[in-house]
């Protein structure tokens, strides 16, 4: 039987395993920490348990099919409930605002709120969703790096229609076109964040962002958001997949310029074909290290990272609920000093998520486990104890004045999580989220593709190449790779 090996537990390195048995392969997933799910990771704390990574499900559909593709119920494995409320959001001036699920719901709720026509905000919604649709196969479902993409009646249509789809705008500008109120236009910027990207600098056709979560819907999965990774992970093992932990990766072998297996700091390793779910930067620097580098990729600006507060609270706040924005009042300051500066400012967005509103036993009773992000740029040798405790000051200050609380005496556990804990931990080039922004027209072709043109039988799966970073599109790379990948007979 043929061997595959996937460098990397992470979703994306599970996913790629599970579609690569399903084609007859024999596979093993080589980790170098103890747990699989990669960013998808959890923990507990005197009490409270956390989500450490992404915490924001939507498109389950991409996760369900895994189980479809071998004819089990998912619900068996994994459950999970969609949400009627999307997100609130808070403003420093007193504004509060709920976003619904239903679509015509959150038309006419935020035409009252925001004195917004209800046509304006109902076609802003339909054009997202023409952009979804006239690019998704294109750009998220299929290898841009090969020929036959363009040769698809989908690449046709799109490029008849090229002008719905604001390239040659930034998102602000396709979303101060659309509506008067800054609040309106602030609310929809935001969804440039979900890639890790600048709103004032992402093209406008990023709009369909919101497209997937507001057409899609956004969900809580039952366990929280590690459950997503276990779930897999338990589905892969009982297909028969090979995990080893603790087993770091060395060298990618290449030999008559095919990948041939790797080297581990514990074993040799044969293979036929080899995937890497590890970011596309240390794959090059650390396991291809005598290959030729993709010099122009990997010199592409970086997603934002994150700052993380992981804090149990010691008090109920029913006007929050599993997610929740502060909003800053310096927005495009916010970004310019994350991209440019490479800092923090004084007044950051600030976005609470907290799993104890759907699963109670996430905290003690009368308790909430809050887990408190704002965005940051990535490592680059920054003061990181003097940005943290500044920004720890900042955000309690913001969250004080928006919700009249004095946080600080509620905090009964902290854990923290900088830019640099997340390099460490998830090999992420300077603690990146999403590994490339996308604060140019042409981030999505210079992605590193799903295969090497270089090296035979060597894929890559994972946020850092084609078609990006977040659940959905790490899955979304898992399915290239195995349409890629030749089926064994």
């Amino acid at each position: 039987m043929a061997k595959a090996i996937v460098i990397g537990a992470g979703i994306g390195g599970i996913a790629t395993a599970l579609r690569l048995k399903k084609k007859g392969y024999q596979v093993t997933v080589l980790e170098a920490n103890a747990y699989a799910g990669g960013k998808l990771h959890a923990m507990n704390l005197d009490g409270y348990r956390f989500d450490l990574g992404p915490s924001l499900f939507t498109m389950p559909h991409l996760v369900t099919e895994l189980f479809e593709l071998y004819d089990i119920k998912t619900e068996d494995y994994f459950q999970f409930t969609r949400k009627d409320i999307l997100c609130n959001y808070f403003w420093e001036d007193g504004k509060r605002f709920s976003v619904q699920a239903n679509q015509q719901d959150f038309v006419k709720s935020a035409s009252k709120a925001f004195n917004e026509d209800e046509a304006a905000l109902a076609a802003y919604l339909h054009k997202n969703k023409e952009k979804y649709d006239l690019t998704a196969r294109l750009f998220l479902e299929n290898s841009l790096h090969k020929i036959n993409t363009y040769l698809s009646a989908d690449t046709v249509n799109a490029i008849f229609k090229v002008a719905k789809l604001d390239t040659n705008s930034s998102l602000d500008q396709v979303n101060k076109k659309a509506f008067k109120n800054p609040k309106v236009i602030q609310l929809f910027n935001r969804y440039a964040t979900y890639n890790g990207s600048s709103p004032y600098k992402t093209p406008g056709i990023m709009s369909m962002i919101p497209h997937l979560e507001m057409y899609f819907g956004t969900y809580y999965p039952k366990g929280g958001m590690h459950q997503i990774s276990q779930s897999l992970y338990q589905l892969a093992l009982n297909q028969g997949i090979i995990f080893k932990f603790n087993e770091k990766v060395e060298e990618i072998v290449v030999a008559n310029k095919k990948a041939k297996g790797v080297i581990s700091q514990k074993n040799n390793y044969a293979a036929d074909i080899v995937i890497s779910n590890m970011d596309i930067y240390p794959t090059y620097k650390k396991l291809l290290k005598e290959q030729v580098h993709p010099t122009k990729t990997l010199k592409q600006e970086r997603s934002s990272s994150a700052l993380i507060f992981y804090w149990g609270i010691s008090k109920e706040f029913p006007e929050l609920d599993l997610h929740n924005i502060l909003f800053s009042t310096s927005y495009e300051n916010e970004f310019k000093a994350i991209f440019e500066d490479k800092t923090l400012i004084s007044d950051p967005t600030v976005y609470i998520n907290i799993t104890s509103k759907e699963d109670k036993k996430d905290a003690p009773q009368g308790h909430e486990n809050w887990f408190v992000m704002i965005n940051a740029p990535g490592n680059y040798g920054q003061d990181w104890e003097t940005l943290v405790q500044n920004a720890r000051r900042h955000i309690i200050a913001k969250i004080n004045n928006i919700l009249k609380v004095d946080l600080e005496s509620f905090i009964t556990a902290e854990h923290i999580l900088s830019p640099v804990g997340i390099e460490n931990s998830t090999s992420s080039y300077r603690g990146a989220l999403y590994g490339a922004a996308s604060n140019t027209k042409f981030s999505s072709f210079l992605r590193h593709p799903n295969f090497s043109r270089k090296i035979n039988n060597l894929y890559f799966c994972g946020g850092s190449v084609h078609p990006g970073g977040g659940i959905p599109l790490c899955l979304l790379s898992a399915k290239i790779v195995g349409d890629l990948v030749p089926k064994l007979n």
